[in-house]
């Protein structure tokens, strides 16, 4: 039986029903938006005149053979808690991509690749969407520009006017108290996020503003891929003033608080109702290094709106160039098989991309 069908989990959410009504377009029919409640999918895939199916799933029931025997590509919206629904994916010649900000499932995922590399036979893009994402092909594309790196240092900022997804929303909250590992001087050093706070400039329309520490996966992975002996990810928000709460709330011992679940239920959903901003996002990467014997920085910076559709646009891309294009078998992360230049033919429309070198003083 020949592998057609793209299953999209969690197709008919926030991320996931962009990415399903952008591959519907392209493959009507063979697109499906699944997830635990079929009335949702059923209702979300009359919106695309049948170009997009829905289909029942639960994600942590193991799937039926005859299932994958059909689908060429996964592309799961959802956070898991284990890898083994990708990993039967992978071994069953099941193309899988991930849109998940999770460092500890994607570090499991990829290690399991390693040692699953001769069974492996179908091809796993982790790191999709605004952050992962962009951000590791930015980070690749700046380093590139350079003869050495020493330095990775990544800035995101996200409007708290934007749509956020309930799920990301979750996210970020519970992280907004972890402790976790990044790379100094190439040994592993543990840091806490809303900390350590940098003072980044993203322009004349953004100008000034001090980002925080947070635990996105892009600085983990970014550190391998791109072997580079100190990288950092750092956290805004366009309103400055809730920045400033956020790590104020940090210090003062809200992580105690943030344990219960009414409390972290409030925060959630205060977060989702109240538009405070806009709803643009930017992205600022600085590459320390040489170019030639000069002491150099390579600068991407990328600002546009609506991280969420960024997101999906992301991984769009990558799910059309991986149902259509050969690829190696096993797990990667999106700069391992990507450029950014490959998505310059809708890119541009969304954003705007400046790149610099400049020598830094000596």
């Amino acid at each position: 039986m020949k592998k057609q069908k793209i299953l999209v989990v969690g197709g008919y959410g926030h991320v996931g029903a962009t990415i399903c009504k952008e591959l519907g377009e392209l493959y009507p029919g063979q697109v499906y938006a699944a997830g635990r409640s079929m009335e949702k999918a059923e209702a979300f895939c009359r919106e695309t005149a049948g170009k997009v199916r829905p289909l029942a799933f639960e994600l942590r029931q193991p799937p039926e053979q005859e299932l994958l025997a059909e689908v060429k590509l996964v592309v799961m919206c959802l956070d898991q808690h284990d890898t083994a629904f990708a990993e039967q994916c992978l071994l069953s010649g099941t193309h899988y991509i991930d849109v998940s900000a999770s460092g500890a499932f994607l570090t499991r995922l990829e290690q399991w690749g390693r040692r699953s590399q001769a069974e492996v036979t179908g091809t796993a893009v982790l790191s999709i969407g605004l952050a992962p994402g962009l951000t590791n092909l930015l980070a690749a594309h700046a380093h590139r520009l350079l003869e050495e790196v020493t330095e990775l240092d990544i800035f995101i900022m996200l409007g708290l006017g934007d749509r956020h997804g309930k799920a990301a929303m979750e996210w970020t909250v519970d992280h907004l108290c972890t402790r976790y590992d990044v790379t100094q001087d190439h040994r592993r050093v543990s840091v806490e996020s809303m900390t350590d706070g940098k003072l980044v400039d993203f322009g004349a329309k953004l100008g000034k503003k001090k980002a925080y520490r947070f635990p996105f996966s892009d600085q983990q992975t970014l550190a391998g891929t791109l072997g580079v002996a100190s990288v950092s990810t750092r956290l805004c928000f366009d309103q400055e003033w809730v920045t400033r709460a956020v790590a104020a709330f940090r210090r003062s011992g809200i992580c105690r608080l943030l344990k219960r679940p009414a409390v972290r239920k409030a925060v959630v959903e205060s977060f989702l109702r109240w538009k405070w901003g806009d709803d643009l996002f930017a992205i600022k990467i600085e590459a320390r290094g040489k170019a030639g014997n000069h002491a150099a920085m390579a600068t991407c910076q990328l600002q546009g709106r609506d991280q969420s559709y960024m997101t999906a646009k992301v991984a769009a891309f990558a799910a059309k160039t991986l149902y259509s294009e050969d690829f190696p078998q096993g797990v990667y992360h999106i700069e391992q098989l990507f450029k950014w230049e490959q998505m310059q033919a809708w890119l541009p429309k969304e954003a705007d991309l400046q790149v610099s070198v400049s020598e830094l003083p000596r």
